[in-house]
């Protein structure tokens, strides 16, 4: 049986020594161009327990994990106690270690950039999967939930993106940049905007192998991507360029199912905040297997319960804890 990492990419924004540090090349950087609204909002950088969480529903839901890594920037994680045997799979790996030989990129401040990188962890296995922070398993899986035989299994699907590539006004909307970083990633694999895989908010199954290939046969855009010290709309999405490779070679699987939820506030898209009650406050959400939730603390305005929803779904002693 093939062996699966997990990555998650965290920091602390509002540790003292690293927001110092993000105010001033924020403050040198709008000196020379305005900035992405998406790469510049606070939020992007808030620590609410969600690390704790999501290191926790792969422990409870995903054992068969064989190491949970943990990208930061020198930064030292405080995760909730843990069993020895826990605390033993998890491994602190610092921005510099992943840009070693293009410390000019660094600090950074922008996902983006540090996903170029993340497959150059050293001792990652050849198949692990991606974690943002705010994303948590919400019910067991297995490999299979993630990858087959061949490569991938993917979740998502193909938009036409035409209009929007070719509007300009747009490129200025936060809500937007992910979208153009998913055409700029599709382009590079030879996939025009008409024909886009939007990967969904969950967690992305990845091949150390297929990313060091694109790394070499993409070195300048690559390089030009990681040094990037806040998110614009020139970057490529890196796991998106993964995928775009993957289904163009016909390594990757795109799932027909939909067992993920999205929740972000005044972005629910098809679901309505009945429905984000009924799939997380109800015996339904063991449907979902997957959770991102943007900006927890916004998200608890409109969801008051959001915290006990999450601990009862990742499940673990913590969720009874709570109960």
């Amino acid at each position: 049986m093939f062996e699966v990492d997990a990555v998650i990419t965290w920091v602390d924004g509002a540790d003292p020594a690293h927001r110092h540090k993000r105010d001033h090349h924020l403050s040198q950087a709008e000196a020379q161009a305005p900035l992405h609204d998406n790469g510049t909002n606070p939020h992007r950088w808030l620590c609410s327990d969600e690390l704790n969480y999501c290191v926790r529903s792969i422990l409870h839901n995903a054992p068969w994990v064989r190491r949970i890594w943990i990208v930061t920037d020198d930064q030292q994680p405080v995760l909730a106690p843990m069993s020895a045997g826990d605390s033993a799979k998890i491994s602190i790996v610092d921005h510099r270690e992943i840009f070693a030989g293009y410390e000019d990129a660094l600090p950074t401040f922008n996902s983006l950039s540090i996903e170029t990188m993340l497959w150059r962890i050293p001792g990652l296995a050849e198949r692990f999967l991606y974690f943002n922070d705010d994303v948590f398993l919400t019910a067991p899986v297995t490999r299979s939930d993630f990858f087959s035989e061949d490569g991938p299994v993917l979740r998502g699907q193909w938009v036409d993106h035409t209009a929007l590539a070719a509007c300009d006004t747009s490129r200025d909307e936060a809500r937007l940049l992910n979208h153009y970083n998913q055409i700029n990633a599709a382009a590079m694999i030879g996939y025009g905007a008409d024909h886009v895989f939007e990967s969904a908010h969950v967690v992305h199954p990845m091949q150390r192998s297929v990313m060091a290939d694109l790394f070499e046969t993409f070195a300048e855009p690559c390089a030009h991507n990681a040094g990037y010290r806040f998110r614009c709309t020139a970057q490529f999405l890196p796991q998106s360029l993964h995928n775009h490779a993957c289904l163009a070679s016909g390594r990757a699987t795109i799932l027909d199912t939909r067992d993920y939820l999205h929740v972000a506030v005044g972005e629910l898209g098809p679901w309505s905040a009945a429905d984000i009650r009924h799939y997380l406050g109800t015996e339904a959400r063991q449907a979902i297997k997957f959770l991102c939730v943007n900006d927890l603390p916004e998200v608890e305005r409109t969801f008051p319960e959001a915290r006990q929803w999450i601990e009862e779904a990742i499940g673990g002693a913590g969720a009874k804890r709570a109960a």
